[in-house]
């Protein structure tokens, strides 16, 4: 399967999340819960700000799933994310049975971008999502997001970034 038109427009309410989150003083992420029928169930933007480093949307997106859906409901549906899932939320991801994942950025160009910045190196492995959850289909990046979500993440963790001052 590939990125659709539709798969895009969901992006581009993932990429503006992103930029909610970091207008709001957190880091710059947004995701989305779409059921098989195309209507949106949940979404939310990071909330680390206020010190729990776990409060990223797509794991609030498995709470969330885990709680409100069937596991054929869930595993029918697609999480869209501006910024492909850490470690820890692919895991969520895999255990609690969700679908397809689509993202816009990879972890593995923000890390690139987080050198380049000078910025420190953050505490968990930037693994592609198939490698911690192998039966999860992921596809991503839509490069068309790349320069807006490259300047929000470089506001938000360069060292002489916007943010940083």
């Amino acid at each position: 399967m590939t990125i659709s038109a539709h798969d895009r427009e969901h992006l581009r309410r993932c990429v503006e999340l992103a930029r909610e989150a970091l207008a709001a003083g957190d880091e710059p992420f947004g995701s989305l819960l779409v059921a098989a029928t195309g209507e949106v169930l949940f979404e939310d933007r990071n909330r680390v700000a206020g010190g729990d480093n776990t409060r990223h949307p797509e794991f609030e997106i498995c709470r969330w799933a885990a709680t409100h859906l069937t596991p054929a409901d869930r595993a029918a549906a697609t999480v869209y994310t501006s910024g492909e899932h850490c470690p820890m939320c692919s895991a969520a991801h895999g255990w609690v049975g969700l679908g397809r994942i689509v993202f816009a950025t990879s972890s593995g160009r923000l890390a690139e971008w987080l050198r380049e910045w000078g910025a420190p190196v953050a505490p968990v492995a930037a693994l592609p999502i198939t490698q911690v959850a192998p039966g999860v289909v992921a596809e991503g990046p839509a490069p068309e997001f790349e320069p807006e979500m490259r300047a929000l993440y470089q506001r938000c963790f360069a060292p002489d970034g916007p943010a940083a001052q």
